[in-house]
């Protein structure tokens, strides 16, 4: 994956299961069963999307949409 890629990513927190879709090159849904309180359910977006993506939960960053349900993703070399 390239660094400067950008992924964009439509979070549905509170869901009854956590699941990640594909749904383009560099656009993901992902269903988290987490709350969206305390930056929750931004974790486990996280840590879903680094498995589907076979990288660490640590190289998955939020550039934008921080507390929004619509995000622009960035996946790190450097952890």
């Amino acid at each position: 994956m390239n660094e400067s890629e950008l992924l964009l990513v439509k979070v549905t927190p509170g869901a009854k299961t956590n699941r990640v879709k594909q749904i383009g090159p560099s656009e993901f849904k992902i269903w988290t069963s987490a709350v969206p309180e305390k930056g929750k359910a931004n974790q486990v977006m996280r840590k879903l999307l680094a498995e589907h993506l076979d990288v660490t939960s640590s190289m998955v960053k939020i550039v934008r949409g921080e507390g929004s349900r619509h995000k622009l993703v960035t996946i790190t070399d450097s952890v």
